[in-house]
């Protein structure tokens, strides 16, 4: 494939050999390394210039670090948010109706929602959300330079050190808390990694899953049946999530590695130095994995999609997504059963120019 930055490098497509690749550790996510592919901009910049990312971690660095947010991360955690994520849903649709009888869903909820959690979770302020959001959009937007990519990062870097710094002097009982009074506190993290720890974390904890949200809902408004499936079964929503997931992908070609050594890949030689890109929406739609791909069915024998990642690097989050996802979906419609598009599916404004795909707004009425 040609990297929209220049140059060349292997695309992966099928699901057997995604897995292959993001499981060897013979290949690196480093995006500093010699050869390594560049999608956006900003990694474009050198390691000197570039402020230091926890998801571009190789082994065993990137585990070291990782085991200490695991914890907050759990499956049981997100289960324990589910009540205060439901009451926080149910007044954000409270609000838009009460404001009137349309709205733009990716402002007033899709964006909202999951702020709101993660801004919880994390200790951040949600009256800040404005801020953080601004510098978000511009860090994955594929139309930011190299030089406004790594200022848009870096400012949410220093937004969340200042936090660092006082929740050292006045602990609080949140996840950045709790590493200041113990990682931090132990020697193991220091001010600067847990800076940009924090920053990647109030990033990809709002940004990824509220594309989703959005996504889901347009996808659900312009299927009347499924709705009523679910009206009638609302215990399928979380299948819904999962065949949402898989099918939207929105990821994509955002997983990037380079070789460390020669591998053979689905037949193919990758030499030492060659640049790959993971396509995880074709391994999503691989028919040789799912039956009919391009069609939408939450009755799937097969939920094993790759929609958050593959091996080490996989999301860390994926138990609190799918969970404010069922909830986001679920609380719309069953508060606003009548939800309707402003504008045709065809029509609405889908961010065909960022990282992550989802849409820049979402006109709905009712």
């Amino acid at each position: 494939m040609e990297l929209p930055t220049g140059g060349t490098a292997w695309l992966v497509t099928r699901m057997a050999d995604a897995q292959a690749v993001l499981s060897d550790p013979r290949f690196s996510n480093n995006s500093a390394r010699d050869g390594y592919p560049v999608l956006q901009p900003g990694q474009a910049l050198s390691a000197d210039e570039r402020t230091p990312i926890f998801v571009e971690m190789d082994e065993p660095e990137h585990t070291t670090y990782r085991r200490m947010l695991i914890p907050e991360f759990t499956v049981r955690r997100a289960k324990e948010m589910r009540p205060e994520i439901q009451g926080q849903a149910e007044e954000l649709v409270d609000q838009m109706l009460a404001n009137g009888s349309s709205a733009d869903l990716v402002q007033t909820y899709s964006l909202a929602l999951p702020s709101l959690v993660i801004c919880g979770l994390l200790g951040v302020p949600y009256e800040d959300r404005d801020f953080f959001q601004s510098r978000v959009s511009a860090a994955v937007s594929l139309a930011s330079s190299p030089a406004d990519f790594e200022a848009a990062f870096a400012d949410i870097v220093e937004y969340i050190g200042k936090l660092v710094a006082e929740k050292m002097d006045n602990p609080t009982d949140d996840v950045i808390g709790r590493l200041v009074t113990g990682p931090m506190a132990d020697g193991k993290l220091d001010h600067e990694r847990l800076s940009s720890i924090g920053a990647l974390l109030l990033a990809g904890g709002h940004e990824s899953t509220a594309n989703m949200i959005s996504l889901g809902i347009a996808h659900l408004i312009t299927a009347p049946e499924l709705r009523e499936t679910l009206r009638q079964q609302p215990e399928r929503y979380p299948d819904v999530v999962e065949e949402l997931l898989r099918y939207h992908s929105i990821a994509d070609v955002n997983v990037t590695r380079v070789a460390l050594a020669d591998v053979e890949v689905g037949g193919r030689l990758i030499r030492a130095g060659e640049g790959v890109a993971v396509s995880l929406g074709s391994a999503d739609h691989d028919e040789s994995v799912f039956a009919e791909p391009a069609g939408f069915d939450i009755d799937r024998r097969n939920k094993r999609h790759i929609a958050f990642g593959h091996g080490y690097h996989q999301c860390l989050g994926m138990s609190l997504a799918r969970v404010e996802l069922e909830i986001a979906y679920r609380t719309i419609f069953d508060k606003i059963p009548n939800l309707r598009l402003d504008v045709p599916l065809e029509e609405l404004p889908f961010k065909y120019n960022g990282m992550l795909f989802g849409l820049h707004a979402l006109p709905v009425s009712w």
